[in-house]
Parts: C-alpha cells; structure tokens; sequence
C-alpha cells in the first residue's frame, strides 16, 4: 500500500492579488471606495449572522449560546 502525499493545506481563506485587483477595479479604481464596500458587506453579514442566532431553535443549540449571542443578550 503506498500513501500519496497530502497535499498542502490551503489557508481558510485564499485571496489574490488578482481578487484585490478585480475588488478594487469593480469599485471604479477608488481604494477608500473598496475598503468602504468591503466594511459594509461585513457589517451586512455580521447582521445576518446575528438574525440566524436569533432564528435557531433553542433545542437546536440546546441551550448553549456563543459567547457574542450571550453578550449581546445581557447588553439588550
């Protein structure tokens, strides 16, 4: 039996400079108009994620909230 090497492990998230370039050529050439983009589509994900801890079943989670969920529900 012989064993084939693993190949190497790619990081989480792989990006680019090509994927730098389009994001930026996508936002007319404008670098502060990229970052601004980019900021608010992690804004906009952080709210989606945030109305999915609130839409799980409490017997899906099974009472066990993440540390941010926790927080936000002593803070509100």
């Amino acid at each position: 039996m012989t064993s084939e090497p693993q190949p190497a492990e790619q990081p989480p998230f792989a990006i680019t400079d090509a994927d730098v370039d389009d994001a930026i050529a996508a936002c007319g050439g404008d670098a502060r108009e990229t970052v601004r983009t980019l900021l608010i589509a992690g804004q906009f994900m952080e709210a989606a994620l945030y109305a999915a801890e609130q839409e799980a079943s409490w017997g899906y989670v099974r009472g066990r909230l993440s540390c941010s969920l926790r927080d936000r529900r002593r803070e509100g």
